[in-house]
């Protein structure tokens, strides 16, 4: 089993920046594909980035690509998403999620609001 725990989220005007974390609890980091989803009130839940075992690959939804980064330090078990450049329609819950063949695992999500 693998806990994962988001945070980094919060208010932010339009046009600004967040860097969320997720921390993972597993020796075996380096052999989970990790991905950030998003989840706006009302709506389905949608990924957002996906980032491989190693960092050496990144997909990112079009609706986020070249705002937003993921990134994942090994050192730490940590994955990142990088938000700039923040709109109003990027509110929602971001969730962390990390897999490996058939397991996989999420975390409880930390909550963006890009409001003026």
């Amino acid at each position: 089993q693998v806990q994962l725990v988001e945070s980094g989220g919060g208010l932010v005007q339009p046009g600004g920046s967040l860097t969320l974390s997720c921390v993972a609890s597993t020796t075996e980091f380096a052999t989970y594909n990790a991905y950030w989803y998003r989840q706006a009130s009302g709506q389905a839940r949608e990924w957002v980035a996906i980032i491989n075992n190693d960092g050496t690959r990144t997909i990112y939804a079009d609706s986020v690509k070249g705002r937003f980064t993921i990134s994942r330090d090994k050192y730490k078990n940590t994955v990142y998403l990088r938000m700039d450049n923040l709109k109003p329609e990027d509110t929602a819950m971001y969730f962390c999620n990390m897999n490996r063949g058939p397991n996989a695992y999420w975390g409880q999500g930390t909550q963006v609001t890009v409001s003026s």
